[in-house]
């Protein structure tokens, strides 16, 4: 943590004391250092693209929750740095990208695990304490005049693909899917009723042969560690995976200011992992399906470039009750960008999940967990974003002994180098 704090004030000065390429007003770059003092243009000319963010979270617990130390978890952060490369343009390999993603985090505890105990997790960001983790490496084959999509390495299997700018395969969301720029909490973030692996060895492949139509499938490993290459829990050992099937559509609706995109998702999983039955015995072959569809609904005007209005979110998913915690999720919420005058890259989220415990779980006392969060991300500069919010928590963990529920704060920064 001091050596990324130290990092961070270095990257500081040297921006703000106008040690930049061309002596861009810091206020007015579109990332603090301009592009790496002018390397990233260079970069991007030979078909390499290089960014590298950084998330800042306060966060605390002001009620309930699980109590145990009201100061663990009061600072998170963590950082990405991503490299995505066009091999046509570096190396004449038509439809081919190389990716690597590189990720820090700080400390190991975090206000969830020492303070609420909530399943959901109230910080998906946090991450332990992890220097550099090579988090995703792959490579990715475009054919068939764009409409075929194969990735194959290290994955992370929640994301990645878009179908008319909206993100999917899988379980994609436009208004509740990025833990460093919207919701916090874990259940507004992904879905819990699906056993999503950590990022590892994975193959995944995105057809999209009509232009508001697509269909994906991919296999993952199902005990994959993001800390390791994968290969000991991927290639050795067991042959636990997790299959996915999802397809959906992309319909854009008309409006008086413009068109109205959303995505209407469908799909459902195999887990192949032997599981511990609620009843004592080992069951694989474990099944689920979800949905998850947005709709922006309102335009604030008919700039094409200008995604001011609202946009509404819901998610299901259902799983196993026999070897699954949460069998049933569901979650609802909104997003409106510029509701205030003069703060058109502003955003205000209201997310609500809930997910209800298996009956023959009896680790659990009650029968759901429930979370209600509020966040508004302001736009401070181009690079620079504060976001504020608060949890309602409601029987976190299913409120075992001693835990109520939870209202939890935080401040979230984002910047942009």
């Amino acid at each position: 943590m001091v050596k990324a704090k130290v990092m961070l004030v270095v990257v500081l000065i040297l921006a703000v004391t106008g040690f930049a390429a061309g002596h861009v007003d810091v206020t007015e770059r579109d990332t603090i250092t301009n592009g790496f003092w002018g390397l990233s243009d260079e970069l991007a000319d030979s078909g390499i693209d290089v960014g590298f963010s950084m998330t800042h979270i306060l966060q605390h617990t002001t009620r309930g929750g699980a109590g145990t130390n009201d100061q663990a978890g009061l600072f998170t952060g963590s950082y990405d740095l991503e490299i995505t490369t066009d091999l046509q343009r570096l190396l004449g390999i038509e439809g081919a990208t190389l990716y690597l993603n590189g990720e820090g985090s700080w400390p190991r505890s975090d206000a969830d695990t020492e303070g609420v105990g909530s399943i959901f997790g109230v910080n998906a960001d946090a991450g332990g304490r992890r220097a550099l983790d090579i988090t995703e490496l792959w490579w990715e084959q475009s054919l068939a005049n764009d409409t075929l999509h194969i990735r194959v390495g290290k994955i992370d299997i929640t994301g990645g693909f878009e179908c008319r700018g909206c993100p999917v395969s899988f379980d994609g969301s436009s208004f509740a899917n990025d833990e460093t720029s919207q919701f916090l909490n874990g259940a507004l973030v992904n879905n819990p009723a699906i056993p999503f692996p950590d990022k590892g060895l994975a193959l995944v492949i995105y057809y999209n042969p009509i232009e508001w139509w697509y269909i994906s499938g991919g296999v993952a490993d199902s005990q994959a560690d993001a800390r390791e290459t994968g290969i000991r829990t991927g290639l050795h050992g067991d042959d636990f995976a997790l299959y996915l099937f999802e397809t959906g559509i992309t319909p854009i609706l008309d409006s008086e200011n413009g068109t109205l995109p959303g995505a209407y998702r469908f799909g459902m999983w195999i887990d192949t992992t032997d599981r511990a039955e609620f009843g004592g015995e080992n069951a694989s072959n474990n099944t689920g399906f979800y949905t998850s569809c947005d709709q922006l609904v309102m335009k604030e005007n008919n700039d094409p470039e200008d995604t001011q209005g609202l946009g509404v979110f819901a998610r299901y998913g259902w799983a196993t009750s026999q070897v699954f915690q949460v069998t049933n999720f569901w979650s609802i919420g909104m997003q409106y960008q510029g509701l205030l005058d003069g703060r058109d890259d502003d955003v205000l989220g209201v997310g609500y999940a809930q997910g209800i415990f298996s009956d023959e779980d009896t680790s659990v006392t009650g029968d759901h967990e429930s979370v209600l969060e509020v966040y508004y991300n302001a736009a401070v500069t181009p690079w620079l974003s504060l976001s504020p919010s608060v949890q309602y928590v409601k029987n976190p963990g299913g409120a075992g002994a001693g835990v109520s529920d939870a209202v939890v704060l935080a401040l979230r920064a984002q910047m942009t180098f």
